[in-house]
């Protein structure tokens, strides 16, 4: 053995194996230096050759610190990792209550015709951010955060409140996105950053530069990672229920990230493969967990479950994008990806496995093109002409889609949509900072109302007001007019129309 380099005891030490960083090692770092404060060091041991390259770019990237390395006997490396800013596994968010029977069902009032909501997310103060990354990187207790978080929710539910909206939601306000938070809620999942992610795409270079160009926090945004067969032992989003229906006194919905969504970014090969032999397995239990979840959020009394199904987008028109010379940076992108007709089939038959005998008018599915900047330029484009079969075979009761912006398309193209389905048309667009007239509400209200007649018509923004990151799209106060003027030309229509 060679002398070692090492000038001090490390505070952890692992043994890696011939694991290199794209097969599972930048995994099982994160999992032995989170637990470590600032200034502590951990020793890897590993006998791959790479690493000693590709250690040395996520140090970089994770802002830690490479101390030194001692080359051993039989080609194992050690390398002394110095932890830098805390940067820990997600904490696991506290049970919604204690045990305790299940409540009566509450019954939920029906959406009236041109009923006026957001679509999820509203812009978080700062300090709510700061409390979000606070308790992810274990620096607040649950008990802590869970008040802040109330503070946060009411403030924005209030805000629709005077601005008039028929169905709140609670701003997905204790969420670090709209889709990766299940991987601090499910069993066996783990939120790990984007940083770490870089070994699973093809161009971990490019992959950086442009997150540096879209100014997302790699090292702030996170991923769910699976690590096992995943449950549900604790809800996803129950909690954010009862708390916005106490406090809101009306119709409240509720956003979760769909199933295909979620196997999207779930499914990774050298990881997920340890606990699934394929991506379909993992889509079952995924599928299993928001049943459970969604027959709870329905018994207590949710008046609207929406399912977020971005991705379908990139599915369709990323492509295209790409052979132009530009990418979409959307949750799913990393994911397995066959042609477009097998994963809209794919996408198709797992949402209808999760609404399945629920009753159909109190479920949604949301499609945009991405809402991760206010940049109209670099966001996808494209209208619905290849997604409206999908939509006529997918069983929810709602489609809740971006229209107002025109990356979108004409809405003529959805009229061959089912007699039988709501349209939740996008009349404002959420990336601008002018508040649209109510005139200009108007006239994309018409436009849908001479498509499917004003009883199956709802009216909302285009996505929500915040982004998957910290960097809102709006203001809380825009976010509020833009929904003003939603509400004033919603009172117009109801008046002309009598309903």
């Amino acid at each position: 053995m060679t002398a070692p380099t090492h000038d001090r005891r490390p505070d952890s030490s692992f043994d890696g194996g011939d694991l290199d960083c794209g097969s599972g090692l930048l995994l099982l770092i994160r999992r032995h230096i989170d637990p470590l404060r600032a200034g502590q060091t951990l020793e890897i041991l590993s006998t791959d050759a790479t690493v000693e390259v590709d250690l040395p770019a996520w140090c970089r990237m994770t802002g830690n610190d490479l101390l030194s390395l001692e080359r051993r006997a039989g080609r194992q490396n050690s390398f002394l990792v110095r932890k830098g800013e805390p940067v820990a596994r997600a904490a696991q968010p506290a049970a919604a209550a204690p045990a305790e029977p299940a409540p009566a069902a509450v019954a939920a009032p029906p959406l009236r015709p041109l009923s006026v909501m957001g679509i999820g997310s509203w812009p978080r103060p700062r300090w709510m951010l700061r409390a979000v990354h606070d308790r992810m990187t274990g620096r607040m207790a649950d008990d802590e955060f869970q008040a802040i978080a109330d503070e946060a929710v009411e403030q924005a539910i209030d805000a629709q409140l005077r601005a008039g909206v028929d169905v709140v939601s609670d701003g997905e306000q204790r969420r670090d996105s709209y889709a990766s938070f299940v991987g601090g809620i499910l069993d066996n999942c783990q939120l790990i950053p984007l940083t770490d992610l870089l070994p699973y795409v093809s161009d971990p270079a490019k992959f950086e530069k442009e997150l540096r160009a879209l100014d997302v926090p790699a090292h702030e945004v996170r991923h769910p990672a699976v690590f096992g067969r995943i449950g549900r032992s604790r809800p996803l989003a129950l909690h954010e229920l009862r708390h916005a229906r106490a406090h809101a006194g009306r119709a409240v919905k509720v956003a979760l990230p769909g199933p295909y969504l979620l196997t999207r970014t779930m499914w990774m090969e050298c990881l997920s493969d340890r606990a699934y032999a394929s991506r379909e397995a993992l889509a079952e239990d995924i599928v299993r967990v928001l049943r459970e979840e969604l027959a709870d959020l329905l018994r207590e009394g949710a008046a609207l479950v929406q399912f977020d199904e971005p991705v379908l987008s990139e599915v369709v028109f990323a492509r295209e994008r790409a052979g132009a010379g530009g990418r979409s940076f959307m949750c799913g992108a990393l994911g397995e990806k066959k042609p477009v007709d097998e994963e809209l089939a794919f996408a198709r038959d797992l949402i209808n496995a999760v609404v399945d005998g629920f009753p159909r008018e109190r479920t949604a599915m949301h499609v945009c093109r991405g809402n991760w900047t206010p940049d109209e330029t670099v966001a996808l484009a494209g209208d619905y002409r290849r997604l409206v079969p999908h939509f006529r075979e997918v069983n929810v009761g709602t489609f809740m889609l971006e229209l107002a912006t025109p990356r979108a398309g004409e809405i003529e193209i959805l009229r061959s949509l089912p007699d039988d389905r709501r349209i939740g048309v996008g009349v404002v667009n959420q990336k601008l900072p002018q508040v649209e007239d109510v005139d200009t509400v108007l006239a994309r209200a018409e436009a849908a109302i001479a498509l499917f007649g004003p009883e199956r018509v709802l009216l909302n923004p285009d996505c929500g007001f915040a982004t998957f990151a910290d960097n809102p799209l709006a203001s809380s106060r825009i976010a509020e007019e833009k929904l003003r003027a939603i509400v004033g030309a919603a009172a117009r229509l109801r008046e002309k129309y009598g309903v």
